[in-house]
């Protein structure tokens, strides 16, 4: 094409598209040149020798080997294909034992876009929600998923970047209807659900907290974290890690603290939800723009074994961190700086 006299040479991919084209797509509905995950486009894009090396650079081996996919009932895949969400399934194995057999457990990770428009009211959005969860979670449950974790905050959108404080008003009690919502789902499924609200602390002056509700699998709260992030190798377990999809657009233009101008969304949500075990083996990722629902099949035996593999609690001095951090906390602490006494000596 021409521009101010000037060529410009535009080239073209395989799909017709130009490379300006694709990028603008991408950069607009959170792709990757058009595919939905990185794992999708090194696929479609190397040689399957040259893939399989790549795939294990990225996702490490699980037991010196890739992970297993997992062949799910039919009713789990009709419910992805009817309500257009992503659904992929994986094994991640452990040695095996001579005193132990095989801990499976079965998880579901999802995530998920908001289903109206930031200016609805509170009521719809939240009850929109509700039911563009609700085949995701029933296939989940048709797959034999033992716990199912939703994504940070999911009963709403992610309004915190605003600073508005009338988004607070999605906050509720760890009983609330959110929960209320997903006990039917643990019961009739038989399955433990995360459920990561905005909590409203009813009985300590409504105070804020993120929380996640832990709903047993008859229904029954067992209890509430108010959480700090984990890490899978650090600590020998097994993490999920989910992240929202979309672009969420809010009423009000908002500034990032950052000097740039205001602008009414906080960019897009990339999804790329995926499991890691602590071995540093990872699933694929989920799409970066749809819906989805990962599913694994964990065995606890690896947390053990990585456990007696790397010592890491082993070789730890938790009386000393305890010391330390108590003395960091008072005001007359200075850290401790070990230097070259020569180093000071005037030439």
């Amino acid at each position: 094409m021409e521009s101010n006299g000037e060529k410009a040479v535009v080239s073209s991919s395989e799909n017709g598209k130009s490379e300006t084209e694709t990028a603008e797509s991408s950069s607009k509905d959170g792709s990757i040149c058009g595919f939905d995950s990185l794992h999708h486009l090194l696929q479609e894009s190397l040689s399957p020798p040259l893939f399989q090396e790549v795939s294990r650079l990225l996702l490490g081996l699980n037991c010196g080997k890739s992970l297993e996919t997992i062949a799910l009932p039919e009713p789990a895949g009709a419910l992805s294909s009817k309500h257009d969400f992503d659904l992929q399934a994986y094994s991640f194995r452990a040695d095996k034992e001579s005193l132990r057999g095989p801990r499976l457990v079965r998880v579901g990770l999802v995530q998920n876009g908001i289903a109206l428009p930031t200016t609805a009211p509170f009521s719809d959005q939240k009850r929109a929600i509700f039911q563009k969860l609700t085949p995701i979670i029933e296939a989940a449950g048709a797959s034999g998923v033992n716990i199912i974790c939703l994504q940070e905050a999911w009963m709403m959108p992610f309004a915190f970047c605003t600073r508005e404080k009338r988004w607070c008003e999605f906050a509720e009690p760890i009983d609330g209807e959110s929960t209320e919502f997903l006990q039917e789902f643990a019961r009739k499924y038989n399955m433990v659900i995360i459920n990561p609200i905005l909590e409203r602390d009813i009985k300590h002056g409504e105070t804020l907290w993120n929380t996640a509700v832990i709903i047993g699998n008859h229904g029954n709260i067992i209890g509430k974290h108010r959480k700090a992030r984990n890490a899978a190798i650090a600590n020998s377990y097994f993490v999920g890690s989910i992240n929202r999809v979309g672009t969420e657009v809010f009423p009000n233009p908002f500034t990032s603290g950052d000097g740039k101008p205001q602008h009414a969304d906080f960019g897009h949500f990339y999804g790329s939800s995926h499991f890691s075990a602590p071995d540093a083996s990872c699933t694929p990722s989920l799409s970066r723009y749809k819906d989805g629902l990962m599913v694994s099949d964990l065995d606890l035996n690896l947390c053990r074994q990585l456990k007696d593999k790397w010592g890491f609690r082993m070789t730890a001095r938790y009386e000393m961190y305890s010391y330390l951090l108590a003395r960091y906390v008072k005001p007359d602490f200075e850290p401790q700086v070990i230097s070259d006494p020569l180093l000071r000596r005037s030439t």
